[in-house]
């Protein structure tokens, strides 16, 4: 979660709207002495949530952003649940059994019925989850071979920032290869020329964060398989599929990505992205049981009854996951697909109205990865404006189209995204680009002041997050 500096909240409203809006009278950073009046305190509360953006408008997130009535129901009908709470609530925890087997079939495991899964509070905790199972595993390899347990590292490609995380928390040294020229994504020769006998695993994305492309799966399984016929070195792949293990299955079927590749042992999702349910649930899958450690798991007698667990949290709410298990019963193959289907071709017909307003260079056009694109421009150094003046201005009236840098070594690239998510529309799409062409207009017209770098060195965060 992020960090928050207080003296920095104290900053005050920045726009009339905002001071029109606050009351500073009723707003603390120090615990109040008495109780108030909760219908009061709900409508301060109220007001002040009014300042926050439109969610339809934010096309910077992958998450959703859109329910239906039934699972709002459910979640205040579930408010009171504790998911890690399996003898009290029974019925939940069989729920979130039901999930889990049903994602293993969705993602073709061998052994759908039997083998072993777990939700969690999102996709960043089910990617640790199935980080440690590597690290655990490839320890147990190293011991069996008597050699050193000293130096576990992990390879991948531009990744999103838990993997980083889970490199420094737990201990591993992150080999992420870097962007080159063109090369914008992992590929098999990347990952083989960093493979050793310390080589945990090999993390690839179904869907990247920066440019939404999927990450070549099977070529990469095909090139360790190779890899291990001539060194011996048999080192597994963990797919984080954070956004696309919800798509693939239901518009590309025949894409081998998941647990058909044997060299596939894990796979962690997001629920509340395009699996559509509420913010706060996210599922880690392994392709067989004996593929997650029993080290790993405890058994806790304390709240009732005896319940092995694995996970990095302890309580948390239950229904995110009754709501996932309502959008599996809800959509069915056929719902999603129908779903994701319209997203897509809304992505691609944007992409093909922007790359005809003239100054930008489509470089995802919404075939290959995840609803959406990006794009640069074509002519940065002659531009009268930066993708970060176009983001701002976007921003002010609404719309949240993130501008950022890429990671090394392709810093010198900035691009611009949009996701398209269940509940943005062909009229919000119009009204959208009808709002980028008269942004254009204006910034040809008033070319902004400050340069680039002047803009970089600022503390204004352009991506609209």
């Amino acid at each position: 979660m992020p960090l928050h500096n207080t003296e920095e909240l104290k900053a005050g409203p920045t726009s009339e709207l905002e001071s029109s809006l606050h009351d500073p009278a009723q707003e603390t950073y120090q615990f109040p002495d008495s109780a108030q009046d909760p219908q009061t305190v709900y409508q301060t509360i109220h007001d002040q949530l009014v300042l926050d953006g439109n969610s339809q408008q934010n096309l910077a997130t992958f998450c959703t952003t859109w329910i239906e009535p039934e699972v709002e129901r459910l979640m205040t009908e579930s408010a009171d649940k504790n998911m890690i709470d399996k003898d009290e609530y029974p019925q939940t925890a069989a729920i979130e059994e039901r999930c889990v087997h049903m994602l293993a079939d969705l993602w073709n495991s061998p052994e759908a019925a039997t083998t072993i899964g777990c939700s969690t509070t999102g996709s960043s905790e089910a990617a640790m989850l199935g980080g440690l199972a590597l690290k655990w595993n490839w320890r147990k390899r190293q011991r069996a071979s008597s050699k050193s347990t000293a130096s576990p590292n992990l390879i991948m490609g531009p990744v999103q920032v838990c993997w980083h995380k889970f490199c420094r928390y737990f201990d591993v040294e992150i080999r992420e290869v870097p962007m080159e020229g063109n090369r914008l994504l992992l590929t098999p020769e990347e990952v083989v020329k960093r493979c050793d006998d310390n080589t945990i695993g090999v993390i690839v994305t179904l869907g990247v964060t920066f440019t939404l492309q999927f990450e070549p799966v099977k070529e990469i399984s095909d090139a360790l398989d190779e890899l291990q016929a001539r060194t011996g070195l048999n080192i597994p792949i963990h797919v984080d599929g954070a956004s696309g293990a919800f798509l693939a299955p239901f518009v590309e079927p025949t894409l081998p990505w998941d647990f058909r590749l044997p060299r596939v042992k894990s796979i962690n999702a997001s629920g509340h992205k395009f699996g559509l349910a509420p913010l706060g649930v996210g599922w880690a899958l392994w392709r067989e049981k004996h593929d997650l450690p029993e080290e790993l798991i405890f058994d806790v007698n304390y709240l009732g009854g005896n319940m092995p667990t694995f996970a990095l949290n302890f309580s948390r709410p239950g229904g995110e996951i009754i709501c996932q298990y309502y959008n599996f019963l809800r959509l069915g193959k056929e719902g999603y697909r129908e779903i994701q289907s319209e997203c897509y071709a809304l992505g691609r017909y944007l992409a093909e109205e922007i790359a005809t307003l003239g100054p930008f260079k489509i470089i995802y056009d919404g075939h290959g990865g995840i609803p959406g694109l990006c794009w640069e421009l074509k002519d940065p150094v002659a531009s009268p404006f930066t993708l970060y003046d176009f983001a701002d201005r976007l921003r002010e009236r609404g719309w949240l189209v993130p501008a950022y840098s890429m990671p090394p070594n392709r810093e010198d690239l900035v691009i611009q995204r949009i996701l398209i998510r269940h509940g943005f529309t062909r009229d919000m799409a119009h009204a959208l680009l009808e709002e980028m062409r008269s942004t254009l207009d204006y910034l040809t017209q008033h070319p902004p002041e400050l340069t680039l770098a002047t803009v970089e060195s600022t503390s204004h965060d352009h991506s609209g997050r």
